[in-house]
């Protein structure tokens, strides 16, 4: 089974997102082996229908759930509409999230968590992704070997 995960990060440990039309980052994690694919969220900037491009992208990849923070109304229909199931969890990691979602501790939603433009809010909120961001982005470079390494 594929899951979309909105998240704040580029790995599995990384924070859930509470957006979903407006997260930074999908993880499109498949169940029966725990394989992901990580995918930058292009809708985070849309004034409007960030929701909707974001249920279109994730219906893309063949996600059968959804796992996120919170849900606007126009999303929810989309995604409900062609069948994807959609969980809430405010907080914890994606993996975490995964893991309880196995195990059957979250409940499906059928209606929005939030009104329309939730994504677009407040400056707290805009820190929290950036340092997630920032910490993720370090992560790569490490990854990849593109940091220098300054010895003395």
């Amino acid at each position: 089974m594929k899951i979309a995960v909105s998240s704040c990060g580029i790995s599995l440990d990384s924070p859930i997102d509470p957006r979903f039309g407006r997260c930074d980052y999908f993880l499109i994690i498949d169940t029966h082996d725990m394989s992901f694919e990580v995918f930058d969220n292009v809708n985070v900037g849309l004034t409007q229908g960030a929701g909707v491009q974001s249920a279109r992208f994730v219906i893309s990849k063949g996600a059968q759930a959804v796992i996120t923070g919170n849900i606007g109304p126009n999303a929810i229909r989309a995604l409900s509409a062609v069948g994807v199931e959609v969980v809430l969890c405010q907080e914890g990691s994606n993996i975490g999230a995964i893991e309880k979602y196995q195990k059957g501790e979250f409940k499906s939603v059928n209606g929005a968590s939030v009104r329309e433009h939730y994504g677009m809010a407040g400056k707290a909120a805009e820190d929290r992704m950036k340092d997630a961001k920032m910490a993720d982005e370090k992560e790569k470079e490490v990854k990849t070997g593109d940091v220098e390494l300054n010895e003395k």
